[in-house]
């Protein structure tokens, strides 16, 4: 590794491929909170988080295991669980009063139909305004679940349904 008096040495979450802070700053430059959408290996996770001088805070979040209690028994990094997801937790960031926000999707690649376009489609049909393109959404049979084994889309509307539903369509 390189030393000396000139070295600058990166930020750990730079180095570790984590964090675009040149994208984070333009983001938080805005002022509008942030719907951050993340999938891991076996989930997916929708926040609302806002800035604020000494840091970020949440304001709402939503993970897919918690559609477990709901009934839905599907994989919890599918497209279904993903549109949930972002259902469920945008209800509760307009409950909490947020209006607005602009989709984060960090180091993720955006891809026409990606599962992080199902929780933001979820988000805006929770009522949450939030600048897209309709195009790089998923079709609604992708969301509904058709595709995936007998009894999916039965199961998703059920969720849905307890959930509360579309407020926008």
């Amino acid at each position: 590794m390189a030393t000396g008096p000139r070295y600058r040495l990166p930020f750990r979450r730079r180095r570790e491929g984590r964090t675009d802070y040149r994208h984070r700053a333009k983001l938080l430059a805005g002022g509008t909170t942030r719907a951050v959408v993340r999938r891991s290996n076996k989930h997916v996770t929708v926040q609302f988080v806002g800035y604020d001088a000494k840091g970020d805070f949440v304001v709402a979040s939503a993970v897919s295991k918690e559609l477990e209690e709901l009934g839905f028994t599907g994989s919890g990094k599918s497209t279904p669980a993903a549109y949930l997801t972002g259902l469920m937790a945008g209800k509760r960031a307009k409950e909490k009063g947020v209006e607005d926000a602009v989709l984060d999707i960090g180091l993720k690649e955006p891809t026409k139909g990606a599962v992080v376009f199902a929780a933001l489609k979820g988000i805006v049909d929770a009522g949450v305004e939030v600048p897209h393109n309709e195009k790089m959404l998923p079709s609604p049979d992708r969301i509904n679940g058709k595709h995936m084994r007998d009894g999916t889309a039965a199961m998703f509307e059920g969720t849905k349904s307890k959930i509360g539903g579309a407020v926008n369509g």
